[in-house]
């Protein structure tokens, strides 16, 4: 038995030792070649994996969903009017939430101007929201009162103006309505001191436009064009006696 294991061995140190050095180290080279070649195939490999993975945890699960929905800049509105507005899905990837599609369900809301919803990772959508804000504000019925900004849009309805807004007398408010244009143009044109006196604008049609001043004073101005040079005439005119001041023509003023 020794001596068989004896040849045996030898034999195997036969064979080896038959292998030339420089074939050894031939062989020994194109192993290398052939894991060199392979290696960006396994990182590439690797990589797509780590992405895969990554993308998958991303959107595919709530480890990074929704789990907070911020509102920033709600006055008139409430906070929780927004979010359900807004109808985030709570848990969802924050990567799926689309983001345009939130912000056309805000602004359907009445008082919104303007609205950003934007992602702030790891778990919050965060809401943006610029107001409506109000420029007269328009008698209506049941002693209630609607807000127009100085887009002519009503956003809000209200128990009483607020203070120092000034009433818009027009019959459709909004934002296509002409007199409601006629009535935005001089409100935008009128001077500080004009703007101080003034109680309401009334608008019966686009050529009959008056102002109501305190102390039961009105101006009389027309329709809106040259609204600019009415304004300045009729400040002027303030300081002199008389309840009625006339600018429909400015270049024949008269006060009565």
């Amino acid at each position: 038995m020794a001596g068989g294991g004896s040849r045996n061995w030898r034999l195997v140190r036969a064979d080896t030792d038959a292998v030339p050095p420089s074939a050894r180290r031939f062989m020994a080279r194109a192993r290398q070649r052939r894991l060199r070649a392979a290696m960006p195939w396994l990182i590439g490999a690797g990589a797509l994996l780590v992405v895969g993975g990554l993308v998958w945890l991303v959107y595919g699960t709530p480890v990074l969903g929704v789990r907070e929905v911020r509102v920033v800049g709600a006055q008139i509105l409430t906070p929780e009017q927004v979010r359900a507005a807004a109808a985030v899905e709570p848990e969802l990837p924050l990567a799926r939430v689309d983001l345009d599609e939130v912000s056309s369900r805000i602004r359907q809301l009445p008082p919104v101007d303007r609205v950003v919803v934007s992602r702030s990772w790891p778990s919050a959508v965060v809401i943006e929201v610029v107001e409506r804000t109000a420029v007269a504000a328009v008698p209506a019925r049941d002693d209630q009162f609607v807000l127009i900004d100085d887009d002519g849009v009503p956003f809000r309805a209200v128990a009483a103006p607020p203070e120092g807004l000034p009433l818009a007398r027009l019959g459709t408010p909004g934002a296509g309505d002409e007199n409601t244009g006629s009535a935005l143009t001089v409100l935008a044109a009128l001077s500080d001191e004009l703007r101080e006196q003034l109680v309401a604008i009334a608008v019966p049609s686009p050529v009959q436009i008056r102002l109501e001043l305190r102390n039961g004073r009105v101006v009389i101005w027309g329709d809106d064009t040259k609204s600019e040079r009415k304004s300045t005439v009729a400040t002027v005119l303030l300081k002199q006696k008389g309840d009625e001041i006339d600018v429909s023509a400015v270049k024949v003023v008269t006060i009565r």
